[in-house]
């Protein structure tokens, strides 16, 4: 683990850096094997475009990232809807080939909810929520793809955000309560994840993201931290499918955790062993399976896992009992393309010192 611990402390000293900071907690069973950060949550005040680098605040304004700190975790959220969809089918309230226009009529026929949780709906990546400042507007966005979906539902693979939008007002139309409200009560609150929730929330402790401005960013918003990063997140005010949640690697190492155990951690259980299994086996309801471009040599024998545009991922590997959670703010000051291959060597790293250790 020496190895993993070394390999993430030097990822914000790197020429250019992966990230400003980072925090990486990797476990077995019940002990917690690594834990540890690195870098800075806070270090820029803003994103020079003439210049192409971050604007440095007063170093004595830096904030050292600490293995406490609070991310935003960007499409991490999904796997939180995801467990909130299954929650309701296991207790017979959804059905994975329930049709979606039962309760969200807009939709196409034979669009199910198996399809929004395992991205073969059709529905198109993203649509531009952030340009329009109604809810009445962004949901006819929404409508009019849905009618007609840019691709073939049940044809392929094809990621999509809309998929974990639809799910959360699907879900919120059947049980009557938020998503939020779902999330609390049934995942976070029952495993004491107390660092785990929607924002908007006061910027101390908080992993700084991106100065976000036009052209690079889709809205004005100047250097964000404490609110969703995700522009359409944001636009639908801050608790949506896709995006959203703020949490701790602590927090989700108990989300792990919980997982690995079939569900239960302490006196608390969120799922039953079979419905754990539907989320975790291939093709996976909300979560990867066997992705080798960030889950390294962990991938190939059932690993279950998700990534953050943020920079956060955590890979789950039932074979051996073990799970890495990887936080990062690689979209401090700005958001770049700085590739998985930081999360594949430290999920590889991993991997390795397992199988010297079994």
């Amino acid at each position: 683990m020496e190895r993993l611990v070394r390999g993430v402390r030097a990822l914000p000293e790197g020429r250019p850096p992966w990230a400003p900071g980072v925090v990486v907690l990797a476990g077995r069973g019940p002990v917690v094997a690594a834990e540890a950060a690195a870098g800075w949550a806070l270090r820029y005040r803003a994103w020079d475009p003439e210049r192409e680098r971050g604007l440095d605040l007063p170093r004595d304004l830096w904030e050292p990232m600490r293995v406490g700190t609070v991310f935003d975790l960007a499409s991490l959220s999904k796997v939180f809807t995801a467990i909130a969809a299954v929650q309701q089918i296991e207790r017979g309230r959804l059905a994975l080939d329930d049709e979606v226009r039962a309760e969200l009529p807009a939709f196409a026929p034979g669009i199910t909810v198996r399809q929004l949780l395992t991205h073969t709906s059709g529905l198109a990546p993203e649509l531009p929520f952030h340009d329009h400042r109604t809810r009445a507007a962004q949901l006819a966005l929404l409508w009019t793809e849905a009618a007609a979906p840019s691709g073939r539902p049940g044809a392929a693979h094809r990621y999509s955000d809309l998929n974990l939008i639809a799910l959360q007002l699907l879900l919120e139309q059947r049980t009557g309560h938020r998503l939020d409200a779902l999330i609390r009560d049934g995942i976070t609150g029952p495993l004491g994840m107390s660092s785990t929730t929607y924002g908007p929330l006061a910027p101390q402790g908080v992993a700084a993201t991106e100065d976000q401005r036009r052209p690079w960013a889709k809205a004005d918003r100047g250097l964000v931290r404490g609110e969703v990063h995700d522009e359409n997140a944001w636009a639908l005010g801050g608790v949506a499918g896709h995006a959203g949640l703020f949490s701790t690697a602590q927090d989700l190492a108990v989300l792990c955790r919980t997982l690995l155990n079939g569900g239960a951690y302490g006196t608390a259980r969120i799922l039953g062993p079979v419905a754990v299994a539907a989320l975790l086996d291939p093709p996976g309801l909300g979560f990867g399976v066997d992705q080798p471009y960030f889950m390294g040599e962990l991938a190939g024998r059932g690993a279950a896992g998700h990534t953050g545009f943020t920079g956060t991922s955590l890979v789950l590997d039932r074979a051996t009992d073990t799970f890495l959670v990887l936080l990062a703010n690689t979209v401090h000051p700005r958001r770049h393309n700085g590739g998985s291959a930081p999360r594949a060597a430290a999920a590889t790293r991993l991997a390795r010192a397992v199988s010297r250790a079994t």
